[in-house]
């Protein structure tokens, strides 16, 4: 089902924009994709952030894009770190950017401007100094 959606070089591609967007920032970003038919997203999305250690980041500035494209399920999971500096309104438009790309079958340039947009504002509010350690995998997680 996944190769409907993102191919093999999209997801390889996806994790470079992670680690681009990463870069000169403390922050985190995950992208976890569901592709499960379990009904409670939101609850399973939490749970998710909860299981990457994302809460554990030293600033608390992670944030995690949860996909079930079954499902048509997208959520954004920003720590309170991160929160606290954009605000609501960041996500929900952040969120309307993605889905409005996902409606057009663009499922890959979605998460990534998404991705990108997010490190511009991790590298913001959350500029590194002379060490820049990765706390959590840029890869893409799956369940």
């Amino acid at each position: 089902m996944m190769k409907h959606y993102l191919t093999d070089p999209e997801m390889a591609s996806l994790v470079e924009a992670i680690k681009l967007a990463e870069d000169h920032s403390s922050g985190e970003i995950r992208v976890h994709i569901d592709e499960t038919a379990e009904t409670d997203f939101a609850k399973k999305a939490f749970g998710i952030f909860q299981s990457l250690e994302m809460h554990k980041t030293k600033e608390r500035n992670a944030v995690l894009f949860y996909v079930n494209f079954e499902h048509h399920y997208l959520t954004i999971i920003g720590d309170e770190g991160i929160h606290k500096k954009v605000q609501q309104e960041f996500w929900d438009t952040l969120h309307d950017e993605i889905t409005a790309e996902f409606a057009k079958g663009n499922y890959y340039q979605g998460l990534k401007n998404a991705i990108l947009k997010t490190g511009y504002e991790l590298k913001k509010y959350f500029p590194v100094g002379t060490e820049n350690s990765n706390e959590l995998s840029n890869d893409i997680s799956f369940s």
